[in-house]
């Protein structure tokens, strides 16, 4: 076991693939420890925390269900154990499965929840408890809000919850030098955006903002290493939209 911590440690979420990914990468790159959270994709995970490695970083492989309050706590444990006390958590695992509220079943409902929100609330919790102050907390919302997007609407809910736990969470952590903000992306080129999708969807959608592309992770990545950096320490309790001017 790791006994001195030297760099700052950050937990991702979500981050065996797509925006997780490319959040830990660039975070790695910029000289945080990092825990690579992931559900079931453990060879992507191990893949990933490879790479930073051979690349110079330092990461580990953590296996946790975010919607599972001792998966979450254990989640936190072995980061201590392995990095070290958290400096930043970013809340990047998400679920995105749109239907029609009239044809949604309970199952959609209680999975997008169960991940989205309580896997949210969660980590913020575990956070406060464990945060090194002057910490950094990253949650992610999404665009798709501002749109109001038919077949969106389950979705769309738990990401409202979302913000609003930022913007309480930020207070609440009054005292502690702990920014709490939330990232809301447009259509990024991933893969739980573009399953299920024709090319004349992802066409209607990388045309919808004014800069006529989808957002590419590297795109996020950068939002989110702004947010947990030293120039962002007077950004609080806000919602960064970025999405090529979507919305």
């Amino acid at each position: 076991m790791n006994t001195t911590h030297s760099s700052r440690v950050a937990i991702v979420t979500g981050a065996s693939r797509g925006i997780g990914t490319a959040i830990a990468q660039r975070l790695a790159k910029e000289g945080y420890a990092v825990a690579v959270n992931y559900a079931t994709s453990a060879g992507e995970a191990d893949a990933l925390v490879a790479a930073i490695k051979d690349a110079g970083g330092k990461a580990v492989a953590v296996k946790a269900d975010v919607s599972n309050p001792g998966d979450v706590r254990r989640l936190f444990e072995i980061t201590e154990q392995q990095l070290g006390k958290v400096d930043v958590l970013v809340n990047n695992a998400g679920v995105m499965k749109p239907a029609p509220l009239a044809d949604a079943p309970d199952a959609l409902y209680d999975q997008t929840f169960d991940i989205n929100v309580r896997g949210t609330f969660n980590t913020l919790r575990e956070a406060a408890a464990r945060m090194n102050d002057g910490g950094r907390v990253v949650n992610f919302s999404t665009s798709v809000l501002a749109l109001s997007l038919p077949g969106y609407g389950i979705y769309s809910a738990t990401k409202a919850a979302v913000e609003a736990f930022t913007r309480v969470f930020a207070k609440e952590l009054r005292g502690r030098n702990i920014t709490v903000n939330a990232v809301a992306p447009g259509p990024v080129a991933t893969e739980l955006f573009l399953e299920g999708k024709t090319d004349e969807q992802i066409e209607t959608f990388a045309k919808m903002p004014p800069l006529q592309r989808l957002g590419k992770p590297d795109d996020i990545a950068s939002v989110v290493a702004f947010l947990v950096g030293p120039d962002a320490g007077w950004v609080n309790g806000q919602v960064l939209r970025a999405n090529g001017g979507l919305a």
